[in-house]
């Protein structure tokens, strides 16, 4: 194996890894909010025509490991945060 050839492999390593690092983070958030979503979510007021959906949803989440969850939640808290207080501010102005 060639030097520029074991360069180039180790390059499209790299790469390949930067995109799943990229794509890792795209999950986690979509995670996060899931969580958020669903922890905040009123159960009485779902369509029943959602039950099994949202039973789907909660035990993919459940099925996350700890620490999974936990980046996943650390990730989206501060415009979960941020989001909460324009809600809070907004109601106030009422």
């Amino acid at each position: 194996m060639t030097s520029d050839h074991h360069a180039q492999e180790i390059q499209m390593l790299r790469s390949e890894i930067e995109m799943l690092m990229n794509e890792r983070q795209c999950l986690l958030r979509a995670t996060g909010a899931a969580a958020v979503f669903v922890a905040d979510l009123d159960s009485e007021s779902l369509p029943e025509s959602t039950y099994a959906v949202a039973d789907i949803l909660a035990h993919a989440l459940n099925q996350l490991s700890e620490d999974s969850l936990r980046d996943a939640l650390e990730l989206v808290r501060p415009t979960v945060e941020a989001a909460r207080n324009e809600a809070k501010k907004q109601k106030q102005e009422r």
